[in-house]
Order: C-alpha cells, then structure tokens, then sequence
C-alpha cells in the first residue's frame, strides 16, 4: 500500500461518516458522538507519537465538540439531580436535619 492511499481510505471513511451523520436522528446522532471521540483519538496518538502540543490541542477541540454533543445529557441528568435533592429534602422528617 502506497504511502498516500491510508490518507486516502481515512479521507473517504471520515467523508462517508458526515454523511451518515445527516441521515436521521438515532444514526446522526450517534455519529455526532463519534466524529467527537475520534478527534480526541486523533489527539490522544498525537500525544503518544511526541507531538504533545498538536495532541492537546487537538484533544481539547474534540473534548469541547463532544460536550457540545452531551450538554442534552448532562442538563436531564441535572434536573433529574434536583428534583431528588428536593424530594428527599421535603421527606426529611427524621429528628436530625441536614443543613443543604
């Protein structure tokens, strides 16, 4: 294999994910999660082949894209958070009281 076909087969396999990313709601959005984490892929082999600053940087880009992808997650995991907090707070009637 040819030094340029591998740039070639990633170039085609990155192209063919954008575009499977367009194609619905469950495979789009399981492709935005993957772009992501290949990205941080991408920074984590950086960082391991001695190019430590391209790495973090490119970690850093792809960490920031995938929050942007989990910030749905993260806000139901939160409000499901609070309203625990509260219930359990309200059911407080034992003697001894938490202070929050």
């Amino acid at each position: 294999m040819k030094k340029n076909n591998g740039w070639a087969v990633v170039l085609i396999v990155v192209g063919a994910l954008l575009l499977f990313g367009k194609l619905g709601n469950v495979v789009g959005w399981f492709i935005g999660l993957l772009i992501p984490i290949l990205v941080i892929g991408l920074g984590v082999l950086a960082w391991r082949n001695g190019y430590r600053l391209i790495g973090a940087i490119i970690g850093i880009i792809g960490a920031f894209m995938l929050l942007g992808k989990l910030s749905v997650v993260i806000f139901w995991i939160a409000v499901i958070g609070l309203i625990v907090l509260g219930i359990s707070m309200l059911g407080n009637n034992s003697g001894r009281s938490r202070r929050w």
